[in-house]
């Protein structure tokens, strides 16, 4: 049977939201790592079938199809063609689905899944500018004049009783754990640094208390417990995954890092919306056979707090194997981006830790969450 294994995955630093990454356009920042992919394993950009990119908000500087437009800011020949996708804040992690799915079916031998999102240059909620696209068709059907992800998040901390100081104390965690990942240089084999311009990621703060986040106000209900501290960071940033056949990868004397084993994605409430992972763990482990112990790492999308922490609770997952290296609360959310990103950091933290197995997933609009597991070669 024919396999998909990532050959090589590699992210741009993440930057803040009109931070240093900011005056760069997405096609150009997606082709930054698109070149450094090349640059890492030699390839002839010539061989590559097509370009899976991941892409959430498609409108302004990232519409048109940006996958297209990257390739060819990048340089790349005009016969490699690039299609845009999304699955909300998962997009580029459903472009590796899809890049892998490809590649087994024998459809395609060389593919690269990656993402991007500027929401610097092109603002959250700017491809809905009324800032509502569901019809009076779904919102009857769920009794709600709106969905709101910060009002799911609220949802989840009452539903799962989880404190704001929990929640806070987590997220000091996050960027603690992507400080001490950055200071160890856990992020050197991953990282394409844009010289002169950022070197590393961006949003990570230092020296946080529990007394300093308390001075954060709640952002979407007066008495609520999520605000800017415990929620991800409005972000800049791209990533790219170089996906193949093991064959395919023997031939061009490449060695894999990972294999796709299992990749599913599952629907759940839209209303509360960030539970998806949890329904997504479930499917993903039973169709693959493993138990949730069998799982050495796992990259749980910090979207807001609530997310991971009821994810723990509901999978018995052990909490140190959860975001080891901090997680988007602390560098960042750059939404198409995202997915690759994180899987990213997942692959290359398997290898340097010696890891079998490694899960990666995140909640998305619309209630729905893509879930991967892959083992290390």
């Amino acid at each position: 049977m024919r396999d998909a294994v990532i050959v090589d995955a590699v992210r741009s630093p993440i930057g803040r939201r009109r931070g240093a990454l900011s005056g760069i356009h997405p096609a150009d920042l997606s082709a930054h790592v698109l070149e450094s992919l090349v640059e890492r394993t030699g390839l002839d950009p010539a061989s590559v079938d097509d370009v899976v990119w991941g892409c959430v908000s498609q409108t302004s500087e990232q519409a048109g199809n940006v996958a297209r437009t990257a390739i060819l800011a990048a340089g790349w020949p005009e016969s490699v063609p690039g299609t845009t996708v999304t699955r909300a804040c998962g997009s580029s992690q459903q472009a590796l689905s899809m890049a892998a799915a490809a590649v087994v079916s024998g459809q395609q031998d060389i593919v690269v899944a990656g993402g991007v999102e500027s929401m610097s240059r092109v603002p959250m909620g700017s491809a809905a500018p009324n800032g509502e696209s569901q019809p009076p068709t779904v919102l009857d059907r769920y009794g709600v004049d709106r969905f709101s992800q910060g009002i799911g998040a609220e949802m989840m901390a009452q539903k799962w009783s989880l404190s704001r100081t929990t929640l806070d104390t987590f997220s000091l965690r996050s960027h603690e754990l992507a400080a001490q990942a950055a200071d160890a240089g856990a992020f050197d084999g991953q990282l394409a640094p844009i010289p002169g311009v950022l070197e590393g990621d961006e949003g990570i703060r230092r020296g946080g208390t529990l007394e300093s986040m308390a001075a954060l106000k709640p952002a979407f209900r007066d008495d609520g417990v999520i605000h800017a501290g415990n929620a991800s960071q409005i972000s800049d940033g791209a990533a790219a995954l170089l996906v193949m056949g093991s064959d395919t990868a023997a031939q061009h004397g490449l060695t894999p890092l990972a294999r796709v084993h299992t990749a599913v994605v599952a629907g759940d409430d839209p209303v509360i919306m960030l539970t998806g992972p949890i329904a997504a763990t479930a499917k993903a482990l039973d169709r693959s056979g493993l138990a949730i112990g069998d799982i050495g790492a796992f990259e749980i999308n910090e979207a807001f707090a609530p997310v991971p922490l009821a994810w723990q609770i509901e999978t018995g997952a052990d909490p140190d194997r959860v975001n080891p290296l901090g997680g988007a609360i602390a560098v960042g959310h750059p939404l198409g981006g995202s997915g690759a990103i994180l899987m990213t950091r997942l692959v290359h933290h398997m290898r340097d830790n010696g890891i079998r197995y490694g899960m990666q997933s995140m909640c998305e609009a619309g209630g729905m969450a893509n879930a991967t597991i892959v083992e290390l070669l």
